[in-house]
């Protein structure tokens, strides 16, 4: 049940939803007799997979780009897309960052960016993100 909640928490905190898994992993590292490498494993999966849900939900959203209630621009489309050809899909190893994160998952699903890619940056990204917060909270000579 422990890993599941942490699993669950990661995958809210990718979404565009608001959350904090980093908060349940140092409490579940700190007060929990707990396996740290799955802690790891269950955020890194839960906080990749809501990540895919982002990308998804970018791969369908330009089908309502016309309507007149759609949040964003074509200017507005136009300029995510140079700023997201500026940086490149590399970019996407910062999908953990706090506020732009997300909000890049989903341009990497808008822009088409071939999802083993996707895949592939938002995964080390995240997973050396959830690294850095363990070895915080246990110290970085108890990692190995």
């Amino acid at each position: 049940m422990l890993y599941l909640t942490l699993f669950i928490s990661a995958f809210i905190s990718a979404t565009l939803l608001p959350s904090s898994s980093e908060v349940v992993l140092i409490t579940m590292i700190t007060q929990a007799k707990a396996n740290i490498w799955l802690l790891w494993c269950a955020a890194t999966l839960g906080n990749v997979l809501g990540s895919c849900v982002n990308y998804w939900l970018g791969t369908q959203v330009l089908r309502f780009k016309n309507k007149k209630w759609f949040p964003v621009s074509a200017k507005g489309l136009e300029k995510a897309q140079d700023q997201f050809n500026k940086y490149g899909v590399y970019s996407l190893l910062f999908a953990w960052l706090p506020i732009v994160g997300d909000p890049l998952t989903v341009i990497g699903g808008i822009f088409k960016v071939r999802f083993s890619v996707f895949l592939l940056l938002v995964t080390l990204g995240k997973g050396a993100r959830y690294l850095a917060v363990i070895a915080l909270a246990i110290g970085i000579d108890k990692i190995t």
